[in-house]
């Protein structure tokens, strides 16, 4: 389970970055946070585990597709459950 940024300890130098990668690594994969990386005291990027990636990115398309369908709701682009059923090829 992700937790929100601790800022301490999560917004790193570029040039600890450089020293010491396996860190920096080490860090995003134990507390399942991204750390910002800075350079010259401004945000350049952002380093995220794989697997927190893709479960971030799978949530984001997950939650656009409700907010989608319930768009369609409101507009009234709808069709009943029988039909849908034929369509999916579960009639």
């Amino acid at each position: 389970m992700k937790s929100n940024p601790v800022f301490s300890e999560d917004v790193v130098p570029i040039t600890d970055l450089k020293i010491n990668p396996g860190r920096v690594i080490t860090q995003v994969d134990k507390t399942h946070r991204p750390v910002l990386l800075t350079s010259r005291g401004r945000g350049v990027a952002v380093v995220q585990s794989v697997k927190d990636y893709e479960a971030d990115t799978e949530e984001r398309s997950f939650l656009r597709a409700v907010v989608q369908g319930l768009m369609d709701v409101e507009e009234g682009r709808t069709i009943n459950l029988a039909d849908a059923k034929t369509r999916l090829g579960l009639a």
